[in-house]
């Protein structure tokens, strides 16, 4: 089974929008039982809270539901008991790093790394663009799904 932790600051936005995505996907592909998927903040900022209310629409209007989920912080012990950790920004990386005490095991990645245009995923908390942070996570999990079952 592929474990994979979708990571950003807060984990209301764009990390709980890759892991509803990356699900979605998976159950399409009828690979369900061979994938666990979760996300995390690297921040404390929301813990308990709910996926910001614009995210979820953005995920409603694709028929993606998040009810129930909540924002918990990466812990160290997610280094090991997750197979890939895919941050959203350079800085989510860097943060990941920190928590995770170094990247020995090279799964610490971001998330548009395994597109044909690497870079950081658009923040909509800045830029209220949702639909751009929704085309990004949507690419970078359709090409991770891609090379993981090849």
């Amino acid at each position: 089974m592929k474990r994979i932790l979708f990571v950003c600051h807060g984990n209301i936005c764009r990390s709980p929008m890759a892991e509803f995505v990356m699900k979605d996907l998976v159950k399409k592909a009828g690979l369900e039982q061979e994938f666990y998927i979760e996300s995390a903040a690297t921040s404390t900022e929301e813990l308990g809270n709910p996926v910001y209310p614009p995210a979820r629409q953005k995920l409603a209007e694709h028929g993606l539901s998040c009810k129930g989920k909540t924002a918990r912080q990466m812990r160290r012990r997610d280094y090991d008991e997750f197979d890939l950790l895919i941050g959203m920004d350079t800085w989510n990386i860097h943060n990941m790093e920190r928590i995770s005490g170094g990247d020995p095991q090279h799964k610490i990645h971001r998330l548009l790394d395994y597109t044909t245009r690497p870079g950081d995923v658009a923040d909509p908390w800045y830029t209220d663009n949702f639909e751009a942070t929704w085309r990004d996570v949507l690419e970078g999990c359709q090409a991770i799904l891609e090379e993981l079952k090849e």
